[in-house]
C-alpha cells in the first residue's frame, strides 16, 4: 500500500513539473506571467460558452424576427387575395348587369309602351305554400300594389302584394296562391296557371282547365292571356308534362317556370303598359 502511494505521488509530482515547465516555457515565449495564463486558461471555457449563448441568442432574435415579417406578409397577401376576389365578383355582377340592361334595352324596342322601374331582390320568403321577394324600390319609385314584375326576357316573377315607400314584396308566380289567365302560344288553348306545390309540383307551375281536346306537346310555350294585372304575352313558361284531370272533363300541363326566381338578381316592375 506504501508502495502504491509513493507511485501516485511520483506520477503527481511528475505531471506538475511538467505543467510547470510548460507555462514557464509559455510564458517566455508569450510575455504573459503565470497568473495571467492560469486566469486565462480558466476564463477561456467561460468565454466560449457566453460566445455560444450569444450567438444563440441572436439566431432566436432573428427568427422571431422573421417570423413576425412572415406572419405581416402572408396577412397582406390575404388582404390582396380577398380584394381580388372582390374585385372579380365585382366584374361578374357588372357583366350580369350589362347583360340584363342589354335584353331589357331589346324588351323596350318591341314593347315601347312598357314603363319599367328596375330594382334589386334584397330578401326571399318561402313555405310550403308560399313563395315571395322583397325588392329596394317602393312607393316613392311609383310603385304600387297589383303591379307586374318581369325579368328583362318578358318572363313573368309574380305580382307585388306590398308596397312601402322605398321596398315592394313580390309574391312569384311559384306562389299556390296566385293564378294567372293563360294560353298556349302554338295552339292559343286557355287555361289558369299558378303554383304547383298543391298539386305536389313544388317548384314547377301548373295549368289547369284546358280543354279536353286539347294536344299538348312537350316544349310548348305558355304566355299571358293579358288583364287589368298583366299585358299580352309575357312567358310564364313551357310544358314538362301533361294529363288528364280528375274530372276527366279537362286536361292540365306542368310547366317549368320561364324566370329562375330562385336565382334572380334584379327585376322590373311594370309600372304602366297599353292594353290592348
Amino acid at each position: 500500500m506504501r508502495h502504491f502511494f509513493s507511485n501516485r505521488v511520483r506520477v503527481v509530482l511528475i505531471l506538475a513539473l511538467l505543467l510547470t515547465g510548460i507555462l514557464v516555457v509559455t510564458s517566455s515565449l508569450t510575455g504573459q506571467n503565470i497568473p495571467s495564463m492560469i486566469v486565462q486558461g480558466v476564463l477561456a471555457p467561460l468565454r466560449s460558452g457566453a460566445t455560444a449563448l450569444t450567438k444563440q441568442a441572436e439566431q432566436m432574435y432573428d427568427y422571431m424576427f422573421r417570423y413576425e415579417a412572415l406572419l405581416a406578409e402572408n396577412e397582406a397577401l390575404k388582404k390582396e387575395i380577398a380584394e381580388m376576389r372582390e374585385d372579380d365578383r365585382m366584374a361578374d355582377s357588372i357583366s350580369r348587369e350589362n347583360d340584363r340592361l342589354r335584353d331589357l334595352l331589346e324588351l323596350q324596342e318591341a314593347h315601347p309602351d312598357y314603363e319599367l322601374v328596375d330594382g334589386y331582390v334584397i330578401s326571399r320568403g318561402s313555405t310550403d305554400w308560399t313563395s315571395t321577394l322583397t325588392i329596394d324600390r317602393g312607393t316613392v319609385h311609383g310603385i304600387q300594389v297589383g303591379m307586374c314584375a318581369i325579368t328583362e326576357n318578358g318572363e313573368v316573377v309574380g305580382l307585388v302584394t306590398e308596397a312601402g315607400s322605398n321596398y315592394c314584396v313580390v309574391k312569384t308566380v311559384l306562389d299556390s296562391s296566385l293564378e294567372v289567365s293563360a294560353t298556349i302560344a302554338s295552339s292559343g288553348y286557355p287555361g289558369m296557371v299558378q303554383g304547383g306545390y298543391t298539386t305536389g309540383q313544388a317548384g314547377y307551375l301548373r295549368m289547369d282547365y284546358l280543354p279536353s281536346s286539347a294536344v299538348i306537346r312537350n316544349r310548348d310555350q305558355v304566355v299571358t292571356s293579358g288583364s287589368t294585372l298583366y299585358p299580352r304575352n309575357l312567358i310564364l313558361g313551357h310544358v314538362i308534362d301533361a294529363g288528364m284531370g280528375d274530372t276527366g272533363v279537362e286536361k292540365y300541363a306542368i310547366l317549368e317556370p320561364a324566370a329562375d326566381i330562385e336565382d334572380l338578381e334584379q327585376v322590373f316592375i311594370l309600372t304602366d303598359y297599353q292594353q290592348g
